[in-house]
């Protein structure tokens, strides 16, 4: 089992190098990603136009075994063009039903608040239960399946706001800033390189197939993680349920149970990733606000002062002890 786990961490860890040669600058963005991935959970993206959001899920696409697709949600998309529809057969006078983007390994939900409640809703199905529901039939949607949903922080004219039932479902929410000044040249240096050559053809050096993240998975999953560490991440959630001090008057409602789960998984692919077989609390602290920021419901007296869900969260590691 342990030499698995080492093929498995040196393969994925050659596709991250890869990954990190391809995004310039935002190399937070493709660590969440690639755990996401080897979570099975989903990610929400937020950031401004031209972040490499988009390049970034193409560019681990190219580099999995597997199918990828894009989906730009606009204010006038329906349930139909996410999920499939049934066609008509005039040969026969039956309906079939032809899968829509969401039976692909890979999603990339464009500007996902864009769309109305009833496309937000059938990708909420999708996420949460692993199926799409048509009519009377319900069809399974692939076992790896990951989908990237982004936001733009800057415009929010003509949007609709996630409801908090959905954005429970995200595994984490990450987001993007810009790059610094040593990245941005880099990005150019890139740039012009690949336009050099007119066509992309640095191919990964090892395509992940989908029985080596599978067998990821299970490595993470019986990771040893030391009791006082698993006390640890249910306090952090007590705490934000609890919401005792000056925390009272800024928290409405604190993680559900899906933030305890979130964090154990994400705390034990970080360390995974990082090539150990245990997980410290700095793991746990380093993943918390990814983890944690949508799954807190803020006070109208936080959002009138200004306080947000990233301050909070570092009030509560604060609060809370460190085994």
């Amino acid at each position: 089992m342990e030499a698995v786990a080492t093929i498995q961490q040196e393969r994925v860890g050659a596709v991250t190098r890869w990954l990190s040669k391809r995004i310039i600058g935002q190399q937070v963005l493709l660590e969440r990603l690639m755990t996401a991935l080897l979570c099975g959970g989903h990610l929400l993206v937020e950031g401004a136009p031209g972040l490499a959001k988009t390049r970034a899920i193409k560019e681990l696409a190219a580099a999995v075994d597997g199918d990828f697709h894009r989906i730009q949600f606009t204010p006038d998309l329906l349930p139909s063009d996410v999920t499939g529809t049934e066609v008509f057969r005039p040969e026969d006078g039956s309906f079939k039903f032809q899968p829509g983007p969401v039976f692909h390994n890979l999603l990339l939900a464009d500007e996902v608040n864009r769309a109305p409640a009833k496309v937000q809703s059938a990708l909420l199905e999708a996420m949460a239960e692993h199926q799409v529901s048509v009519g009377r039939q319900t069809f399974p949607l692939p076992e790896l399946f990951l989908v990237m949903a982004t936001q733009n922080p800057i415009e929010q004219e003509g949007t609709y706001p996630l409801p908090e039932a959905q954005l429970d479902r995200f595994l984490m929410h990450v987001k993007v800033s810009f790059p610094d000044e040593a990245a941005e040249t880099e990005i150019l240096h890139l740039v012009r390189s690949e336009s050099s050559r007119r066509s992309n053809d640095g191919s990964a050096p090892y395509r992940l197939t989908q029985d080596d993240i599978f067998a990821a998975r299970q490595s993470i999953l019986g990771m040893y993680m030391a009791e006082p560490i698993e006390r640890y991440i249910v306090a952090l959630i007590m705490a934000s349920r609890e919401a005792r001090g000056e925390l009272s008057q800024w928290l409405e409602f604190g993680a559900s149970p899906r933030g305890t789960i979130a964090l154990d998984q994400c705390a034990r692919t970080l360390a995974w990733l990082d090539n150990r077989d245990f997980v410290t609390p700095e793991d746990v602290q380093a993943i918390a606000h990814d983890v944690l920021r949508h799954r807190l419901i803020l006070s109208f007296d936080a959002e009138a002062q200004g306080v947000t869900a990233d301050d909070v969260i570092d009030i509560l590691i604060n609060q809370v002890p460190v085994p």
